[in-house]
């Protein structure tokens, strides 16, 4: 049971980076007001890596891809949420 809440708000969560990730890029097109580089990065840190990649690279317009220090960051996150994962995942086989 509460491995199910997990990973349903861990989806949610993710879902929700993704949407935010989205809504940014829809605003840039448009040329309104944009969400910050700091609030993505923390949705990302947060959780919501998973979200954050497919928002950047699941879209032809590769949405944030081309500047250089966002993306090493997201990547620092991911490598970061990956190695948790295994961790956590390592722990639980092993006890």
């Amino acid at each position: 049971m509460l491995l199910e809440l997990v990973v349903a708000a861990f989806a949610l969560f993710n879902a929700l980076t993704w949407g935010t990730y989205r809504l940014d890029k829809a605003r840039a097109a448009r040329g309104g007001w944009r969400i910050s580089e700091r609030t993505l990065l923390t949705l990302a840190a947060a959780g919501g890596s998973i979200g954050a990649l497919v928002a950047v690279y699941g879209h032809r317009r590769r949405h944030k891809a081309n500047k250089r220090a966002f993306m090493t960051t997201l990547w620092v996150i991911v490598g970061v949420h990956a190695t948790a994962a295994v961790a956590l995942v390592y722990t639980a086989v092993v006890d």
